[in-house]
């Protein structure tokens, strides 16, 4: 493995052969078919493998918005502008010779073209090495290498999509595992959130059934308060009738209380009259 991978994990060749066979044994084969998924031991869900990814289109686009996975791998040197790349840089990058990358290119034009890659020539091609040299500045000591005829640049995207077609670099298929690794994670995430909200959706089921079962218990309840609240009622209409007969007891008593008055004054008459006889 060269010394410039960050990331230096790849699937050996004898990985590759069993999960080949995990394959075969699910499905099986038909001409055109391809290899296309294996299920991972792990979450019992469908992989993507490295063989897949370098056969299924359809697997590299769904890959294609992961161009961080560049520079997890290696340092990938751009142009001054920042967002392309030339052949030559390319073929450094993964550490193989420019003669490869073109055949790439050859191969699989048309889906390079649809992730970023340029052919410049001609005006088009004098417009960027200019910007290019603008960009450099004068006075820095560089110098920025012009194609006489033609050039060929890739963005990001492109790199990454000849890092899921080619196949004898060590750089390209760390890219790809990389890639697969994530991916697996990603859905490991999803598993864990499916069964949490799982666990979630059952907690809400034994609630809704305690709600259930409360209903009836409620509803006794609420009958009772009602009972509560008529008693209630009647009790103070007979407080109310009770307050307007105590206040005619009240009456009644200071006519008592008078009448008791002139009882004693008549009994301190009658002793003053038996004393002075």
């Amino acid at each position: 493995m060269p010394a410039g991978h960050a990331y230096g994990r790849h699937p050996s060749a004898g990985s590759v052969i069993e999960q080949v066979a995990n394959v075969s044994a699910l499905r099986p084969w038909s001409p055109g078919r391809g290899l296309s998924l294996s299920l991972s031991r792990s979450e019992g869900m469908p992989m993507p493998t490295e063989v897949a990814l370098l056969e299924s289109r359809a697997l590299r686009v769904e890959q294609m918005g992961r161009v961080d996975a560049l520079d997890k791998v290696k340092s990938l040197a751009m142009l001054p502008d920042g967002i392309h790349v030339r052949t030559e840089d390319v073929a450094r990058y993964f550490e193989v010779s420019t003669e490869v990358v073109k055949k790439v290119i050859q191969r699989h034009r048309a889906e390079m073209e649809e992730n970023g890659l340029r052919l410049l020539r001609g005006s088009d091609l004098r417009v960027f090495n200019r910007d290019m040299m603008s960009l450099l500045g004068e006075g820095q000591g560089e110098s920025y290498p012009q194609a006489p005829a033609q050039l060929t640049l890739f963005t990001r995207r492109t790199v990454l999509n000849v890092a899921m077609l080619l196949r004898d670099s060590d750089i390209a298929r760390c890219v790809r595992t990389y890639l697969l690794d994530a991916e697996h994670d990603l859905r490991a995430g999803y598993a864990s959130l499916e069964h949490r909200v799982t666990r979630v959706e059952s907690c809400l089921s034994g609630v809704g059934s305690a709600l259930q079962e409360l209903g009836p218990v409620l509803n006794r309840m609420s009958l009772r308060l009602d009972s509560l609240d008529r008693r209630l009622e009647v009790t103070q209409q007979v407080i109310g009738s009770m307050s307007v007969r105590l206040g005619g007891v009240s009456q009644d008593i200071v006519g008592l209380d008078g009448r008791m008055d002139g009882f004693a004054r008549n009994l301190k008459d009658l002793n003053r009259r038996n004393r002075s006889r």
